[in-house]
């Protein structure tokens, strides 16, 4: 899948978070495809980094650390954004598992399983 294809999901899935999780608020569509953008660069650059760094909490929580890195990447691409605002870890985390569950199920209805298992 390409690279504005999934720029485009996670927008969506960005978009489905301000709807379905209070605390999470985006100021526009431009804003909106912003995020998208920073939230992808956030999770190619900085998550990675912080999931080695934390890979010993994430082993003994079984892997629900993971939830908290994924919580601080949308936090932080929040900060870095003025027209994206979270309220605070609770939000960030249900919007995390929100912006997972809806990339994961757009990626699915669109690029097909054999995209999945290409992943």
């Amino acid at each position: 899948m390409g690279f504005w294809a999934r720029t485009f999901i996670t927008a969506f899935a960005l978009w489905a978070a301000t709807q379905l999780v209070p605390g999470i608020e985006v100021r526009g569509v431009f804003s909106l495809l912003l995020a998208a953008l920073v939230f992808g660069l956030v999770n190619a650059v900085v998550r990675p980094v912080l999931v080695l760094l934390s890979l010993p909490f994430t082993l003994v929580t079984l892997g629900l650390f993971l939830f908290v890195v994924n919580a601080a990447m949308l936090g932080l691409t929040a900060w870095l954004l003025p027209g994206f605002r979270v309220d605070g870890f609770g939000p960030a985390l249900f919007g995390a598992i929100v912006v997972s569950v809806m990339s994961w199920a757009a990626t699915r209805l669109f690029a097909g399983p054999e995209a999945e298992a290409r992943r």
